[in-house]
């Protein structure tokens, strides 16, 4: 006889028979809610991976969706909009840094806990907001991903305008790291002026650019208790052209379920699709973890998993999460993790530990 189960009733026994054992280093098994705690939660609430003013000014625009009655899906994708709009921020969208050829190729997903739906784009060329495109993904098909030039026709096909993403910052920054790519390549100044940077006056132009591979994730709870959220990223600068990262791929750079909670993910894309991360913390929470906590558990995780190929191995992930109470968290491999967080009692910055 075939046996059905709830996914509440996948959670309870999948933490009964142990199968955060299975994924989890020692010592990890058995928390609860009390410890490393996170900002107390508030609904309804809206948090951003974005501490910067962009990622204030996000969530305070999704707030007000939020605050007068509005779902958690529109709050968190009005809010990236804001962050996908802003030309100086290399991580996303308009602006967004450029693969190796020189090109924007944007990849965003989004993920309605109350219907269990998911959408996603990767690759997408010429289109600004390709978290919306991935609504019409989820709303409108039965698919989760679309890529490459099938994800543009159809983007156009629902009345998206191409434009151009490259912003100058942006196109000066890849042209800094192509001359500066390979000694005994032709790019760069004349090989007898390379000793000469005061005679090659073209390097004077091209300042050196501090670019951090970044992502953007956007969590909310509204006021009917149901949980969303979206990720979207220009991915790596200088990334393999075609290369899909963590953001577009459901259960790695974004997971929401109603019934707990949700993740995003920031970071080197590969090892959060490797572990499967954010879909990892919602099950801790649903575990009993607070969100603080198993955003930690996560990037614990990913270092056993490293541990027996190279010890010394830190990649740089952040994690963000949410739980169905409002309650938030954050932490990052390295470093101090921040977060903005928008409710009933304005926006706040809220931080979370780093692992090392």
């Amino acid at each position: 006889m075939q046996r059905t189960f709830s996914r509440r009733s996948f959670f309870s026994r999948s933490a009964g028979l142990g199968a955060g054992a299975f994924l989890m280093p020692r010592g990890l098994i058995g928390g609860n809610r009390s410890g490393q705690a996170g900002q107390a939660g508030q609904v309804p609430m809206i948090a951003s991976s974005h501490a910067n003013q962009t990622g204030r000014n996000a969530v305070a625009a999704g707030y007000e969706i939020l605050a007068g009655g509005g779902s958690a899906l529109d709050a968190v994708e009005t809010a990236a909009n804001i962050v996908e709009d802003d030309p100086e921020d290399m991580s996303v969208g308009y602006g967004g840094a450029p693969n190796e050829a020189g090109v924007v190729q944007l990849d965003a997903s989004i993920m309605d806990g109350r219907t269990y739906n998911a959408g996603a784009v990767g690759c997408l060329e010429n289109i600004r907001h390709p978290c919306s495109v991935a609504r019409i993904v989820m709303e409108h098909t039965d698919h989760v991903l679309l890529v490459g030039s099938g994800a543009l026709a159809f983007a156009k096909k629902w009345g998206f305008e191409e434009e151009n993403l490259l912003t100058e910052r942006a196109r000066l920054a890849w042209l800094r790291w192509r001359e500066n790519l390979n000694e005994s390549d032709h790019w760069g100044p004349p090989e007898h002026l390379r000793d000469r940077p005061d005679l090659a006056a073209h390097l004077n132009r091209l300042h050196p650019e501090e670019y951090h591979h970044g992502t953007v994730n956007l969590l909310a709870v509204d006021t009917a208790g149901n949980v969303a959220g979206i990720t979207t990223t220009s991915g790596y600068a200088s990334k393999i052209p075609g290369r899909v990262g963590d953001s577009p791929i459901i259960g790695a750079g974004l997971y929401v379920d109603n019934e707990v909670g949700a993740a995003g993910a920031v970071g080197r894309g590969e090892d959060v699709i490797k572990t499967c991360s954010t879909f990892y913390i919602v099950l801790r929470m649903a575990q009993g973890r607070s969100p603080q906590q198993a955003c930690l558990d996560a990037l614990e995780m990913i270092v056993a998993r490293y541990r027996n190929v190279n010890p010394d191995y830190f990649p740089g992930e952040h994690f963000v999460a949410v739980n169905r109470a409002g309650e938030t968290g954050c932490a990052a491999m390295h470093g101090r993790a921040r977060m903005a967080v928008a409710t009933g009692a304005g926006v706040n910055l809220t931080e979370g530990p780093g692992l090392r």
